[in-house]
C-alpha cells in the first residue's frame, strides 16, 4: 500500500483591530482533493504563535464586526479569561529586551509587540487541528467548518497556514470496529447495587 505526503501553504490577510476568523474549509477540501490521497489525515497548522485553528459549526448569522455569532461568543469568553491588551504594562510581556528585539527585526513600532493576549489565547486554544480523510473526503461531520483564528488585533498582518495531507491513495477495508456494534459506556448497576434496603420501609411507616 502506497503512503503519500502532500503539503501546501495558505496565505491569509488578517485585518487587525479585532481578531480575525478565516473560514478555510473550501481551501482545505481543495488541497485534500488535489493530493490524490483517499484515506488518511489532514493536519491544519498555524505558522504563528498568536493564531489558532478550530473545527466548529458555521453560525451563519454575522454581526456588524463581521463575525459569526458563535465566533463572537467565543471571543467574549476568551476576553473574560484573557482580557484584550488595552494599556502599557497590563501584562509582563513584552519586556524591554523583547521590545528591542522587535526593533531589530524591523517591527513597525513597540506597540506591535503588545499582543500578549493573542499569545496567551493561542496557548489555551491550540495551534492545529487534524481531521480524518475517508474515500477522498474530509470527514468533518455534517456541520464542521475549519477556521483559522488570528488573535493578534494590534495591526493587520499577513498569515500562513500549513496544510499536510498524509495517507494512502488506495481503498481501505471495512472501517467498522467489531462489526459496528454500539459501545455503551453508561454505568450498569449490579444486582447488589439495586438490592432492597430495609430503610426503604421507614417512609411507608410514617
Amino acid at each position: 500500500m502506497e503512503f503519500k505526503v502532500y503539503q501546501k501553504e495558505l496565505e491569509l490577510q488578517s485585518r487587525g483591530w479585532i481578531p480575525t476568523f478565516h473560514d478555510i474549509s473550501k481551501e482545505v477540501k481543495e488541497i485534500v482533493a488535489a493530493s490524490g490521497i483517499k484515506n488518511g489525515t489532514v493536519a491544519v497548522v498555524s505558522h504563528h504563535t498568536t493564531c489558532s485553528v478550530m473545527v466548529q459549526e458555521c453560525s451563519h448569522d454575522i454581526d456588524s464586526f463581521d463575525l459569526e455569532f458563535l465566533q463572537h461568543d467565543l471571543l467574549d469568553i476568551m476576553r473574560k479569561m484573557i482580557p484584550d491588551f488595552a494599556e502599557e504594562h497590563q501584562y509582563r510581556h513584552p519586556g524591554p529586551i523583547h521590545a528591542q528585539y522587535g526593533r531589530w527585526v524591523n517591527e513597525p513600532g513597540d506597540y506591535s509587540s503588545m499582543n500578549t493576549d493573542g499569545h496567551l489565547r493561542s496557548c489555551f486554544f491550540g495551534r492545529s487541528e487534524t481531521l480524518t480523510i475517508k474515500d477522498g473526503v474530509v470527514d468533518g461531520g455534517q456541520f464542521a467548518h475549519v477556521y483559522f483564528i488570528d488573535w493578534d488585533h494590534v495591526i493587520a498582518r499577513r498569515r500562513q497556514v500549513n496544510i499536510t495531507v498524509m495517507g494512502t491513495t488506495e481503498d481501505v477495508e471495512c472501517r467498522k470496529f467489531n462489526d459496528g456494534a454500539v459501545i455503551d459506556t453508561r454505568h450498569k448497576f449490579t444486582d447488589e447495587e439495586k438490592a432492597y434496603d430495609v430503610h426503604y420501609d421507614l417512609q411507608q411507616q410514617r
